[in-house]
């Protein structure tokens, strides 16, 4: 099954390893993992989320994308296809 992550994209449901909300971005730790995997690619840079709009970060197996849909949105649908 797919998560709709909001500007007409989805992810693999069973490839999603974590979603976290946009404040965990402030902590030193987080914002040291997602420079890290900038710079090693797994960031999706053609994702079409202003930096405004982010608000939550989506960790799958394969890469990192940022979602202008919360984190408790998502993870309501996610409880939803699970339920299935």
């Amino acid at each position: 099954m797919f998560i709709h992550i909001g500007n007409d994209e989805v992810v693999k449901s069973k490839d999603v390893i974590m979603i976290l909300d946009k404040n965990s971005l402030l902590s030193k730790d987080t914002s040291d993992f997602i420079q890290v995997a900038k710079e090693e690619g797994f960031i999706d840079e053609d994702y079409k989320t202003n930096v405004t709009d982010k608000k939550s970060i989506i960790i799958s197996d394969k890469k990192i994308v940022f979602s202008p849909i919360s984190s408790m949105t998502l993870l309501k649908r996610s409880n939803f296809i699970k339920n299935l």
